[in-house]
């Protein structure tokens, strides 16, 4: 039975969740967009591609990493939290 406290309880599991998928990869923009900021600061270089295409490989590189950490996880949130509700066990 899908009651509120029930609902609210997958809602904030499955938030919870999507935060700490996302982590790596926000981590890892921030770092590489500080990075380059930094670079661009020092050597008085303005050019956009120079923050968009590192920023976006490095970006790429951490979802690539870290897709079967994301992955187990999903699967654990529906293994746990959602199968067992609709299936009724």
């Amino acid at each position: 039975m899908l009651t509120e406290p029930v609902m609210l309880d997958i809602l904030r599991e499955s938030l919870w969740t999507a935060l700490i998928i996302a982590l790596p990869i926000l981590g890892v923009a921030l770092i590489v967009g500080l990075v380059i900021g930094l670079l661009q600061a020092l050597t008085s270089v303005q050019e956009l591609t120079l923050t968009f295409v590192p920023k976006l490989a490095a970006i790429l590189a951490a979802y690539w990493f870290s897709m079967s950490f994301a992955s187990q996880m999903l699967v654990r949130l529906f293994q746990e939290k959602i199968i067992p509700l609709i299936t009724g066990a």
